[in-house]
């Protein structure tokens, strides 16, 4: 039997799947203030952080347009925070990768957000494997 879009438990997931959204950016702006940074400029280097990426890739990840991440990693280059490189396999294709401060301010970031770390870590092993498989499945990933 099919589940409406519309019922109660369904409506209820959708508002609390928004609270936790609205608490996570709320969160991390306070954060990146901390260290002088716009929330978007402190997402920006979080993803540089895991590797070095095209410019348009940014852009298509943060779901904004490209002129908006030029402009973004443009005041994180000017901090030192970023770096901008030719990509080795299509040197027309400019990379943005951190810089080492701009890594070590990445991991600071990410070590400062609390909010979901201390109600995860009251879950056991395998409820939070359990909801990260649901949280996949709800993007389309497929489960590891």
């Amino acid at each position: 039997m099919a589940t409406s879009r519309t019922d109660p438990l369904t409506l209820e997931v959708v508002e609390l799947i928004g609270s936790v959204v609205a608490r996570y950016y709320d969160e991390y702006d306070q954060a990146a203030a901390r260290h002088a940074l716009t929330g978007a400029q402190a997402r920006v280097l979080r993803l540089l952080s895991l590797e070095p990426i095209p410019m348009r890739r940014i852009a298509q990840k943060l779901k904004c347009e490209p002129s908006n991440v030029t402009g973004i990693v443009d005041r994180l280059e000017a901090r030192d925070l970023v770096e901008r490189r030719p990509d080795p396999a299509d040197r027309r294709v400019k990379l943005a990768a951190p810089t080492e401060k701009g890594r070590a301010t990445a991991a600071l970031l990410r070590d400062s957000l609390d909010f979901a770390r201390e109600p995860l870590a009251e879950l056991s092993d395998e409820e939070r494997g359990v909801l990260r498989d649901l949280l996949r499945r709800m993007l389309g990933e497929d489960a590891e």
